[in-house]
């Protein structure tokens, strides 16, 4: 049991010509029997890390995974991979438990996922002590840490495991831990001597883009109209919000559903089910939904509120992209988001480290520079140059001398005692003539009106600006009355200027956001925009056939490579990465038939595809046409055929070269290119034979003698 047992897997079970960054080492680790800790974002491929080990140890690897939903998907992975795996947990019916313990006796299962509260029952760790476990792999390991942004009491049980099983090593992988939550993660699994894997948390395929709630129904309505055909998750804060955006997608004719807690469970399986197997394209859903979602083909993420924290929102984004093509992110960020959400972190058990990291989010959202950077800095990571793949790199932002309208607001807050709320304090600014105000007598204060030049939603988003500067504070006791803070004081009084970025350039970024086309299907050439779109719809009857999710026919990324690669036959479509051996003995004929077809019909267009004359040539030959027909078909000449099929058989193609050419006729010009060599020109084997061999027999003739003797390398050129 070598790394290199482990890269014949790679390629052979999941069809992957290498590792990607720092798998090789982890696996190494775990082969060696080492415990591990692996920190790795989102779609950098931790999955492997255990899978990978467990097809070439002996012995059965145990997967402690947090939801039924995220099993029972990994599980139909990896057995449309070839795979024995099974998992263990209260979706199954009685007889399926049985069987599936019977098979684990019997040793003819690999990979086995079990929940936290499964695996720690002592009867189960009774059956384990028989099942000849090798590895336990934790998966969204930060679950154990009261630390982490996804604490999950159940997780906290596992702390037995080492010592019920103190030699049998461990594998811990998270895609979001602090420092703080990696010591903790190390400290309840009582792995002492783990070796620890840090991955770089960039996703450098996501394009990260904050945008305004100004209108944010309509740009997410324009955004997802530019990508009908691709799958997104736009997250909201409450249920009402995902039943009302989910509303206002389907009425424009949108094909979308929604997920939140206060569905009935049967509701929320179904949501989630239709999105998984592409029935439907886009969930609007709480923070509830996606733990349990290892849809590769996400091509986008939309938050329709601001995030408590970076942790989750990094996680969140981290559904977008898996395959590693370019997706895309959007998030919404409104005033009203910040005062609700310093509400809930004031009100929670730990207020202090909730608001710091609000804090951060702010931070990230009001970014003047690279978000990027922002982002990857609060997880420890050091960058040193800008990403070129956020709105902030894309349109850097322009400043404007906000002092004046700073000074109207704080005036407003002044005068009225600093007892007002937002909604209030934006009406007496612009002058309202609402009861509520009146009876208050604010409109004999000085400042009644002297905003009534901008409009509702702009003062919503300059108070945005100035609570996130430190002008003006939310006493959420006191009904959310804002307070003048000393920074605030200090420019009421002139003594200091504020710069506040300029509504025209978030208003002309948010149009830029919503309304660009696709970053994947962008990068596609016409040609191959068509045949992706072909492939993804075999795709989709296949997985529908099947019952399984369209990803685990082929990814996106794997069929992006089929439409620009345009394999068409066994040995190039190998070369695919994502076909393993056996997705290519399930799949691969299918789709090299897709593609066929499809080169054929430009090519009967008038429309050549550069590459692909000589695979137009075999698909006839495949029908069983002459080549004759094949040339008329082709508008080519009968020679230009001959010349194909001769290239072509060389290449190891599959072609009978004895319809061409009678075995006799093929002996003889072997024997004399065995006796004299291959000539450099066709023309002076043609008059060897004075001529009795056509140059289409001779041609095929060389091509035979090629083939069958290169290996040995005795062909000799004369």
């Amino acid at each position: 049991m070598t790394i290199d047992n482990v890269r014949q897997s790679l390629k052979h079970t999941f069809g992957f010509d290498s590792f990607r960054p720092m798998q090789e080492e982890i696996i190494q680790a775990v082969i060696e029997k080492k415990d591990v800790l692996v920190l790795m974002p989102t779609g950098g491929g931790k999955s492997l890390c255990y899978q990978l080990p467990a097809l070439v140890m002996e012995g059965l690897t145990v997967v402690v995974s947090p939801l039924i939903a995220l099993m029972k998907d990994q599980v139909e992975g990896l057995v449309a991979n070839g795979i024995k795996a099974a998992f263990l947990n209260s979706s199954l019916e009685l007889d399926e438990h049985q069987d599936i313990k019977e098979q684990l006796e019997r040793g003819d299962i690999d990979i086995l996922y079990v929940s936290p509260e499964k695996l720690i029952t002592p009867s189960f760790q009774y059956s384990l002590k028989k099942w000849n476990v090798q590895l336990f792999a934790i998966d969204e390991a930060h679950c154990i840490s009261q630390w982490g942004h996804d604490f999950r009491p159940g997780y906290t049980q596992l702390r037995t495991l080492k010592e019920s099983f103190p030699d049998i090593p461990i594998i811990a992988l998270t895609a979001t831990a602090d420092k703080t939550t990696r010591k903790d993660i190390l400290a309840q699994l009582k792995l002492k001597d783990a070796k620890v894997f840090i991955s770089s948390f960039d996703r450098p395929n996501l394009a990260l883009n904050v945008l305004p709630a100004k209108k944010r129904i309509d740009r997410i309505i324009t955004f997802v109209k530019k990508r009908k055909n691709e799958s997104g998750i736009i997250y909201c804060l409450s249920r009402n919000q995902t039943e009302k955006v989910a509303t206002a997608l389907i009425q424009e004719g949108l094909n979308a559903g929604y997920y939140h807690a206060g569905m009935q469970s049967h509701e929320r399986e179904k949501a989630q089910d239709d999105f998984i197997h592409g029935r439907t394209n886009i969930v609007v859903a709480t923070v509830a939904f996606g733990m349990g979602i290892d849809k590769s083909n996400v091509r986008y993420v939309i938050h329709h509120n601001l995030p408590k924290n970076l942790e989750g929102y990094y996680q969140e984004i981290g559904r977008a992209g898996r395959d590693g093509l370019p997706s895309e992110t959007l998030l919404f960020y409104s005033l009203a988001d910040v005062v609700l959400l310093k509400r809930f972190a004031t009100e929670s058990g730990q207020p202090h480290l909730q608001l710091a990291k609000l804090d951060r989010m702010k931070q990230f959202a009001d970014a003047l520079i690279c978000r990027r950077r922002i982002l990857l800095s609060y997880f420890g990571e050091e960058v040193t140059s800008d990403c070129n793949n956020c709105d902030v790199c894309e349109n850097p932002p322009e400043l404007i001398d906000g002092t004046e309208l700073a000074q109207i607001a704080l005036s407003g807050i002044a005068r009225t005692d600093q007892d007002v709320a937002i909604g209030m304090l934006i009406d007496i600014l612009r002058g309202s003539a609402k009861q509520d105000l009146m009876n208050h007598g604010y409109n004999t204060i000085k400042t009644y009106g002297a905003g009534n030049h901008i409009s509702p939603e702009d003062w919503q988003e300059y108070l945005l600006q100035m609570l996130n500067v430190g002008l003006i504070d939310v006493a959420y006791d006191q009904h959310h009355a804002l307070k003048i803070t000393a920074a605030g004081a200090r420019v009421l009084k002139g003594e200091e200027k504020v710069r506040f970025v300029s509504l025209a350039y978030i208003e002309e970024r948010a149009v830029s956001a919503s309304s660009k086309e696709s970053k994947t299907s962008s990068k596609r050439k016409d040609a191959e925009e068509v045949l992706f779109d072909m492939l993804r719809d075999l795709r989709f009857s296949l997985a529908k056939k099947a019952n399984i999710p369209p990803y685990h026919v082929f990814t996106d990324k794997t069929l992006d490579e089929m439409a620009r690669d345009m394999p068409t036959n066994e040995e190039k479509m190998k070369k695919v990465s994502g076909v393993g051996d056996k997705k290519f003995a399930s799949y691969g004929k299918l789709f090299i038939d897709e593609i066929t077809k499809f080169i054929q019909e430009k090519d009967k267009a008038g429309e050549k595809i550069q590459g692909t004359t000589q695979d137009i040539t075999y698909a006839y030959y495949r029908q069983g046409m002459p080549v004759g027909i094949i040339a008329k078909e082709r508008n080519l000449k009968s020679m230009t055929i001959y010349g194909h099929l001769a290239d072509l058989y060389e290449k190891g193609y599959d072609i009978n070269i004895h319809d061409f050419i009678d075995k006799r006729d093929l002996k003889k010009i072997c024997e004399n290119l065995k006796e004299k060599g291959v000539p450099q020109k066709l023309k002076s084997l043609h008059e060897r034979f004075n001529g009795t061999f056509d140059y289409d027999k001779l041609r095929l003739a060389v091509a035979y003698y090629r083939r069958e003797n290169m290996k040995q390398g005795v062909i000799e050129y004369k």
